[in-house]
Protein backbone atom coordinates (compact mmCIF):
# COMPACT_ATOMS: atom_id res chain seq x y z
CA UNK A 1 0.00 0.00 0.00
CA UNK A 2 1.44 2.94 -0.91
CA UNK A 3 1.95 6.41 2.01
CA UNK A 4 1.40 10.08 0.66
CA UNK A 5 4.85 10.74 1.50
CA UNK A 6 5.64 7.03 -0.41
CA UNK A 7 3.56 9.06 -3.49
CA UNK A 8 5.50 12.49 -3.44
CA UNK A 9 8.61 12.37 -1.30
CA UNK A 10 9.24 13.68 1.52
CA UNK A 11 10.77 17.27 0.03
CA UNK A 12 7.92 17.67 -2.45
CA UNK A 13 5.64 16.85 0.52
CA UNK A 14 6.94 20.56 1.77
CA UNK A 15 6.85 22.31 -1.05
CA UNK A 16 3.17 22.12 -2.25
CA UNK A 17 0.90 24.41 -2.39
CA UNK A 18 -2.60 25.09 -0.51
CA UNK A 19 -5.06 28.25 -1.18
CA UNK A 20 -6.39 29.76 1.64
CA UNK A 21 -9.68 30.41 -0.57
CA UNK A 22 -10.53 26.79 -0.21
CA UNK A 23 -10.23 25.53 3.66
CA UNK A 24 -10.87 22.05 3.24
CA UNK A 25 -8.81 19.14 4.72
CA UNK A 26 -6.73 17.58 2.42
CA UNK A 27 -8.37 14.59 0.29
CA UNK A 28 -11.93 15.23 1.19
CA UNK A 29 -13.52 12.55 0.21
CA UNK A 30 -17.49 12.05 -0.40
CA UNK A 31 -19.62 9.37 -2.20
CA UNK A 32 -23.65 10.07 -3.49
CA UNK A 33 -25.55 6.81 -3.48
CA UNK A 34 -28.26 6.88 -6.92
CA UNK A 35 -31.68 6.73 -6.25
CA UNK A 36 -31.90 3.30 -7.16
CA UNK A 37 -29.75 2.13 -4.06
CA UNK A 38 -32.28 4.18 -2.00
CA UNK A 39 -35.15 2.60 -3.05
CA UNK A 40 -33.85 -0.58 -3.57
CA UNK A 41 -32.07 -1.06 -0.15
CA UNK A 42 -33.57 1.09 2.22
CA UNK A 43 -36.98 1.46 0.58
CA UNK A 44 -37.17 4.96 0.44
CA UNK A 45 -39.75 6.30 -2.19
CA UNK A 46 -38.58 9.81 -4.16
CA UNK A 47 -42.17 10.84 -5.36
CA UNK A 48 -42.91 14.65 -5.40
CA UNK A 49 -43.88 14.58 -1.34
CA UNK A 50 -39.96 13.25 -0.95
CA UNK A 51 -38.94 16.70 -2.43
CA UNK A 52 -41.74 19.00 -1.45
CA UNK A 53 -43.18 17.62 1.99
CA UNK A 54 -41.67 19.76 4.98
CA UNK A 55 -42.27 16.49 7.26
CA UNK A 56 -40.81 13.97 4.58
CA UNK A 57 -37.66 16.73 3.84
CA UNK A 58 -36.87 16.23 7.38
CA UNK A 59 -37.27 12.66 8.27
CA UNK A 60 -36.06 11.29 5.27
CA UNK A 61 -32.66 13.14 5.18
CA UNK A 62 -31.99 12.12 8.95
CA UNK A 63 -33.03 8.51 8.06
CA UNK A 64 -30.71 8.83 5.13
CA UNK A 65 -27.87 10.22 7.56
CA UNK A 66 -28.31 7.21 9.93
CA UNK A 67 -28.05 4.63 7.19
CA UNK A 68 -24.83 6.15 5.66
CA UNK A 69 -23.62 6.10 9.21
CA UNK A 70 -24.55 2.39 10.09
CA UNK A 71 -22.67 1.17 6.78
CA UNK A 72 -19.75 3.85 6.76
CA UNK A 73 -19.85 6.05 9.96
CA UNK A 74 -15.95 4.96 11.08
CA UNK A 75 -15.08 6.97 8.04
CA UNK A 76 -17.15 10.00 8.71
CA UNK A 77 -20.60 10.13 7.16
CA UNK A 78 -23.34 10.48 9.08
CA UNK A 79 -22.40 12.65 11.54
CA UNK A 80 -25.91 14.36 11.23
CA UNK A 81 -28.08 11.15 12.32
CA UNK A 82 -29.02 12.39 15.47
CA UNK A 83 -30.33 15.72 13.97
CA UNK A 84 -33.56 17.03 12.40
CA UNK A 85 -32.05 19.62 9.64
CA UNK A 86 -34.98 21.54 8.02
CA UNK A 87 -32.93 20.61 4.36
CA UNK A 88 -34.98 22.45 1.64
CA UNK A 89 -33.12 19.94 -1.00
CA UNK A 90 -32.29 16.53 -1.40
CA UNK A 91 -29.00 17.30 -0.36
CA UNK A 92 -27.94 13.39 -0.46
CA UNK A 93 -28.79 12.91 -4.28
CA UNK A 94 -27.38 14.12 -7.54
CA UNK A 95 -30.84 15.47 -9.02
CA UNK A 96 -31.39 18.62 -11.17
CA UNK A 97 -35.09 19.97 -12.16
CA UNK A 98 -36.63 22.57 -9.89
CA UNK A 99 -34.87 24.78 -12.43
CA UNK A 100 -36.30 23.35 -15.61
CA UNK A 101 -39.49 23.24 -13.93
CA UNK A 102 -40.03 26.47 -12.81
CA UNK A 103 -39.03 27.91 -16.21
CA UNK A 104 -42.01 25.06 -17.95
CA UNK A 105 -40.57 21.66 -18.45
CA UNK A 106 -43.12 18.83 -17.49
CA UNK A 107 -41.30 17.12 -14.59
CA UNK A 108 -42.19 12.78 -13.82
CA UNK A 109 -41.49 12.27 -10.34
CA UNK A 110 -41.20 8.13 -9.40
CA UNK A 111 -40.36 6.13 -6.50
CA UNK A 112 -37.23 4.91 -7.23
CA UNK A 113 -35.27 7.52 -10.02
CA UNK A 114 -34.45 10.63 -10.54
CA UNK A 115 -37.45 13.01 -11.25
CA UNK A 116 -37.48 13.02 -15.12
CA UNK A 117 -37.02 16.49 -16.73
CA UNK A 118 -39.25 16.17 -19.83
CA UNK A 119 -37.05 18.65 -22.89
CA UNK A 120 -40.12 21.82 -23.59
CA UNK A 121 -39.17 21.72 -27.07
CA UNK A 122 -39.46 25.39 -26.93
CA UNK A 123 -40.41 27.23 -30.34
CA UNK A 124 -38.26 29.93 -30.06
CA UNK A 125 -35.60 31.73 -27.94
CA UNK A 126 -38.31 33.78 -25.88
CA UNK A 127 -37.86 34.32 -22.31
CA UNK A 128 -39.33 35.34 -19.30
CA UNK A 129 -37.29 34.93 -16.40
CA UNK A 130 -40.19 36.65 -13.93
CA UNK A 131 -42.79 33.72 -14.81
CA UNK A 132 -40.53 30.81 -13.78
CA UNK A 133 -40.52 32.84 -9.90
CA UNK A 134 -44.44 33.11 -10.83
CA UNK A 135 -44.89 29.48 -11.15
CA UNK A 136 -46.32 26.87 -9.64
CA UNK A 137 -43.28 24.77 -8.94
CA UNK A 138 -41.53 27.75 -7.59
CA UNK A 139 -44.72 28.73 -5.44
CA UNK A 140 -44.61 25.17 -4.00
CA UNK A 141 -40.71 25.51 -2.85
CA UNK A 142 -41.61 28.55 -1.57
CA UNK A 143 -44.31 27.00 0.77
CA UNK A 144 -41.75 23.99 1.81
CA UNK A 145 -39.14 26.39 3.01
CA UNK A 146 -42.18 28.53 4.80
CA UNK A 147 -43.07 25.86 6.42
CA UNK A 148 -39.87 24.40 7.47
CA UNK A 149 -38.36 28.12 8.46
CA UNK A 150 -41.46 28.19 10.51
CA UNK A 151 -40.77 25.29 12.29
CA UNK A 152 -37.37 25.36 12.97
CA UNK A 153 -36.41 28.98 13.04
CA UNK A 154 -33.73 28.18 10.11
CA UNK A 155 -33.14 26.78 6.90
CA UNK A 156 -30.12 24.98 5.54
CA UNK A 157 -29.39 22.67 2.59
CA UNK A 158 -29.53 23.93 -0.84
CA UNK A 159 -31.00 22.86 -4.34
CA UNK A 160 -29.48 21.44 -7.67
CA UNK A 161 -29.76 24.11 -9.98
CA UNK A 162 -28.19 22.98 -12.86
CA UNK A 163 -26.62 25.17 -15.58
CA UNK A 164 -27.30 27.29 -18.36
CA UNK A 165 -26.15 25.19 -21.07
CA UNK A 166 -28.35 22.34 -19.56
CA UNK A 167 -31.35 24.44 -19.09
CA UNK A 168 -31.24 25.82 -22.48
CA UNK A 169 -31.64 21.90 -23.88
CA UNK A 170 -33.87 21.45 -21.54
CA UNK A 171 -36.08 24.13 -22.45
CA UNK A 172 -35.19 23.74 -26.60
CA UNK A 173 -34.12 20.28 -26.54
CA UNK A 174 -31.35 19.54 -29.87
CA UNK A 175 -32.78 22.55 -31.20
CA UNK A 176 -30.70 24.92 -29.35
CA UNK A 177 -27.49 22.94 -30.94
CA UNK A 178 -28.89 24.65 -34.17
CA UNK A 179 -29.43 27.71 -32.40
CA UNK A 180 -25.87 27.72 -31.73
CA UNK A 181 -24.98 27.04 -35.39
CA UNK A 182 -27.96 29.63 -37.39
CA UNK A 183 -28.09 32.51 -34.67
CA UNK A 184 -25.14 32.44 -31.97
CA UNK A 185 -25.89 35.83 -30.92
CA UNK A 186 -29.35 35.25 -29.93
CA UNK A 187 -28.18 31.81 -28.63
CA UNK A 188 -25.90 33.65 -26.58
CA UNK A 189 -28.34 36.25 -25.26
CA UNK A 190 -30.80 33.42 -24.35
CA UNK A 191 -27.70 31.87 -22.01
CA UNK A 192 -27.32 34.95 -20.27
CA UNK A 193 -30.48 35.14 -19.55
CA UNK A 194 -30.91 31.86 -17.74
CA UNK A 195 -27.94 32.87 -16.22
CA UNK A 196 -29.78 35.69 -14.39
CA UNK A 197 -32.55 33.16 -13.81
CA UNK A 198 -29.86 31.05 -11.94
CA UNK A 199 -28.21 33.96 -9.91
CA UNK A 200 -31.82 35.16 -8.70
CA UNK A 201 -32.78 31.49 -8.04
CA UNK A 202 -29.48 30.46 -6.16
CA UNK A 203 -29.04 34.36 -4.14
CA UNK A 204 -31.78 34.01 -2.22
CA UNK A 205 -30.74 30.36 -1.36
CA UNK A 206 -27.59 31.00 -0.42
CA UNK A 207 -28.97 34.38 1.60
CA UNK A 208 -30.81 32.19 3.75
CA UNK A 209 -28.83 28.98 3.55
CA UNK A 210 -24.58 29.53 3.35
CA UNK A 211 -24.65 26.98 0.77
CA UNK A 212 -25.58 26.55 -3.33
CA UNK A 213 -24.31 23.81 -4.33
CA UNK A 214 -24.30 20.90 -1.82
CA UNK A 215 -26.67 19.01 -3.92
CA UNK A 216 -25.24 19.63 -7.51
CA UNK A 217 -21.65 17.18 -5.74
CA UNK A 218 -21.61 16.53 -1.93
CA UNK A 219 -17.95 16.92 -1.94
CA UNK A 220 -18.54 20.75 -1.65
CA UNK A 221 -19.92 20.34 2.18
CA UNK A 222 -16.29 20.01 3.53
CA UNK A 223 -15.50 23.79 2.19
CA UNK A 224 -15.79 26.42 4.05
CA UNK A 225 -16.67 29.23 2.79
CA UNK A 226 -19.17 26.97 0.05
CA UNK A 227 -18.37 26.37 -3.28
CA UNK A 228 -21.05 28.26 -6.01
CA UNK A 229 -20.90 24.99 -8.16
CA UNK A 230 -22.33 25.83 -12.04
CA UNK A 231 -22.76 22.18 -13.82
CA UNK A 232 -21.49 22.10 -17.32
CA UNK A 233 -22.67 18.44 -17.61
CA UNK A 234 -23.49 19.16 -20.97
CA UNK A 235 -20.38 21.12 -22.09
CA UNK A 236 -18.80 18.17 -23.35
CA UNK A 237 -22.14 18.28 -26.16
CA UNK A 238 -20.16 21.13 -27.61
CA UNK A 239 -16.88 21.87 -29.19
CA UNK A 240 -13.97 24.34 -26.88
CA UNK A 241 -14.27 27.26 -29.32
CA UNK A 242 -17.77 27.81 -28.78
CA UNK A 243 -17.88 27.24 -25.28
CA UNK A 244 -15.62 30.24 -25.39
CA UNK A 245 -18.32 32.49 -27.38
CA UNK A 246 -21.22 31.13 -25.19
CA UNK A 247 -20.49 30.14 -21.89
CA UNK A 248 -16.97 31.09 -20.72
CA UNK A 249 -18.29 35.16 -20.30
CA UNK A 250 -20.61 33.31 -17.89
CA UNK A 251 -18.20 31.47 -15.96
CA UNK A 252 -16.03 34.54 -16.05
CA UNK A 253 -18.26 37.13 -14.28
CA UNK A 254 -19.63 34.47 -11.79
CA UNK A 255 -15.69 33.63 -11.35
CA UNK A 256 -15.80 37.22 -10.10
CA UNK A 257 -18.85 37.50 -8.31
CA UNK A 258 -18.63 34.09 -6.30
CA UNK A 259 -15.93 32.90 -4.39
CA UNK A 260 -14.76 30.14 -4.00
CA UNK A 261 -16.30 29.03 -7.59
CA UNK A 262 -16.02 26.18 -9.42
CA UNK A 263 -17.18 24.18 -12.49
CA UNK A 264 -19.18 20.72 -12.09
CA UNK A 265 -17.93 18.40 -15.38
CA UNK A 266 -19.25 15.03 -15.44
CA UNK A 267 -18.04 14.45 -19.13
CA UNK A 268 -14.75 12.60 -20.07
CA UNK A 269 -13.32 15.35 -21.52
CA UNK A 270 -12.93 18.39 -19.45
CA UNK A 271 -9.07 18.49 -20.08
CA UNK A 272 -10.35 19.62 -24.06
CA UNK A 273 -11.01 22.68 -22.07
CA UNK A 274 -8.63 23.09 -20.06
CA UNK A 275 -6.81 26.16 -21.79
CA UNK A 276 -9.96 27.86 -21.47
CA UNK A 277 -10.69 27.25 -18.25
CA UNK A 278 -7.22 28.85 -17.58
CA UNK A 279 -8.33 32.12 -18.51
CA UNK A 280 -11.09 32.57 -15.93
CA UNK A 281 -10.00 35.08 -13.72
CA UNK A 282 -10.48 32.42 -10.49
CA UNK A 283 -11.58 28.69 -10.89
CA UNK A 284 -11.20 27.26 -7.62
CA UNK A 285 -13.22 24.27 -7.86
CA UNK A 286 -13.53 22.20 -10.85
CA UNK A 287 -15.11 18.19 -10.93
CA UNK A 288 -12.93 16.01 -12.96
CA UNK A 289 -15.57 13.84 -14.69
CA UNK A 290 -14.26 9.65 -15.12
CA UNK A 291 -11.96 9.56 -17.70
CA UNK A 292 -10.62 13.14 -17.51
CA UNK A 293 -6.60 13.92 -18.70
CA UNK A 294 -5.70 14.32 -14.77
CA UNK A 295 -2.01 15.63 -15.68
CA UNK A 296 -3.40 18.37 -18.36
CA UNK A 297 -5.76 19.76 -16.19
CA UNK A 298 -3.07 19.74 -13.35
CA UNK A 299 -0.67 21.48 -15.91
CA UNK A 300 -3.22 23.87 -17.37
CA UNK A 301 -4.60 25.05 -13.75
CA UNK A 302 -1.89 24.52 -10.78
CA UNK A 303 -3.78 26.17 -8.01
CA UNK A 304 -7.38 24.85 -8.63
CA UNK A 305 -9.26 22.02 -6.31
CA UNK A 306 -9.28 19.25 -8.75
CA UNK A 307 -12.05 16.86 -7.40
CA UNK A 308 -11.75 13.58 -9.22
CA UNK A 309 -14.62 11.29 -9.55
CA UNK A 310 -14.41 7.97 -9.76
CA UNK A 311 -16.53 5.70 -12.35
CA UNK A 312 -19.96 4.58 -10.91
CA UNK A 313 -20.39 2.15 -13.30
CA UNK A 314 -16.49 0.48 -13.17
CA UNK A 315 -16.93 0.51 -9.64
CA UNK A 316 -19.19 -2.43 -9.25
CA UNK A 317 -16.70 -4.71 -11.32
CA UNK A 318 -13.50 -3.75 -9.46
CA UNK A 319 -11.45 -5.49 -6.65
CA UNK A 320 -9.92 -3.60 -3.74
CA UNK A 321 -7.16 -3.40 -5.17
CA UNK A 322 -8.11 -2.14 -8.61
CA UNK A 323 -9.97 1.11 -6.61
CA UNK A 324 -7.02 1.54 -4.60
CA UNK A 325 -4.75 1.71 -7.87
CA UNK A 326 -7.44 3.96 -9.14
CA UNK A 327 -7.43 6.34 -6.51
CA UNK A 328 -3.98 6.65 -6.47
CA UNK A 329 -3.09 6.84 -9.92
CA UNK A 330 -5.18 9.93 -10.01
CA UNK A 331 -4.09 11.68 -6.84
CA UNK A 332 -0.50 11.45 -8.14
CA UNK A 333 -1.61 12.69 -11.66
CA UNK A 334 -2.99 15.65 -9.74
CA UNK A 335 0.31 16.07 -7.96
CA UNK A 336 -1.13 17.76 -4.85
CA UNK A 337 -3.34 16.63 -2.40
CA UNK A 338 -4.10 20.07 -1.08
CA UNK A 339 -6.11 20.44 -3.86
CA UNK A 340 -7.38 17.40 -4.77
CA UNK A 341 -10.30 15.29 -4.13
CA UNK A 342 -12.25 12.25 -4.65
CA UNK A 343 -15.91 11.12 -4.89
CA UNK A 344 -17.76 8.60 -6.99
CA UNK A 345 -21.57 10.03 -7.61
CA UNK A 346 -24.72 8.07 -8.47
CA UNK A 347 -23.65 4.25 -7.81
CA UNK A 348 -26.26 2.58 -8.19
CA UNK A 349 -27.74 -0.73 -6.55
CA UNK A 350 -25.09 -2.79 -7.23
CA UNK A 351 -22.24 -1.63 -5.48
CA UNK A 352 -21.37 -3.09 -2.47
CA UNK A 353 -20.31 -2.00 0.80
CA UNK A 354 -17.38 -2.76 0.67
CA UNK A 355 -16.56 -1.42 -2.59
CA UNK A 356 -17.29 1.81 -1.04
CA UNK A 357 -15.32 1.25 2.26
CA UNK A 358 -12.29 0.60 -0.12
CA UNK A 359 -12.42 4.36 -1.68
CA UNK A 360 -12.56 5.76 2.34
CA UNK A 361 -9.62 3.65 3.36
CA UNK A 362 -7.80 4.09 0.23
CA UNK A 363 -8.27 8.09 0.65
CA UNK A 364 -7.95 7.48 4.58
CA UNK A 365 -4.55 6.13 3.96
CA UNK A 366 -2.60 8.70 1.69
CA UNK A 367 -4.69 11.59 3.20
CA UNK A 368 -2.45 10.76 6.76
CA UNK A 369 0.73 12.84 6.19
CA UNK A 370 -1.16 15.68 5.09
CA UNK A 371 -2.97 15.74 8.01
CA UNK A 372 -0.11 16.27 10.37
CA UNK A 373 1.59 19.16 7.81
CA UNK A 374 0.09 22.32 7.34
CA UNK A 375 2.67 24.22 6.42
CA UNK A 376 3.49 25.80 3.23
CA UNK A 377 0.12 27.92 2.36
CA UNK A 378 0.28 29.99 -0.69
CA UNK A 379 -2.39 30.74 -3.41
CA UNK A 380 -0.66 31.94 -6.42
CA UNK A 381 -4.26 32.78 -7.96
CA UNK A 382 -5.09 35.26 -5.64
CA UNK A 383 -2.06 37.28 -7.22
CA UNK A 384 -3.41 36.71 -11.21
CA UNK A 385 -4.77 39.84 -13.44
CA UNK A 386 -7.85 39.65 -13.82
CA UNK A 387 -8.66 40.05 -17.60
Amino acid sequence: MLSGRMLYGKSQMNRLMRNPIINVTPLPVDIILSLSWWYKHEGICFDRDFFFHPTRRVEVERQMEQVLYDRWGRYGPGTDRNKNLPQIGAVHLAAGFLLSEMLGCQVLYSAGAPPQVIPADRDSLALDPDAAFQSEAFRRFCTLRESLREKYGYLVGDVNWGGVLNLAIDLRGQMFFMDVLDNPDRAYKYLIGLSQVIQRFVDGIRKETGTSSISVNRVVRHFNPSVFLHSECSVTMISAEQYEKLLLPVDREWSRRYRPFGIHFCGKDPHRFAAYFARLPHLDFLDVGWGGDVKTLRQALPDTFLNLRLSPVEIINQSDDDIHRTIVRLVRDSGNPYLTGICCINMDDQVTDENISAIFETVEELRGPFIKDQSGIVDPQATREEE
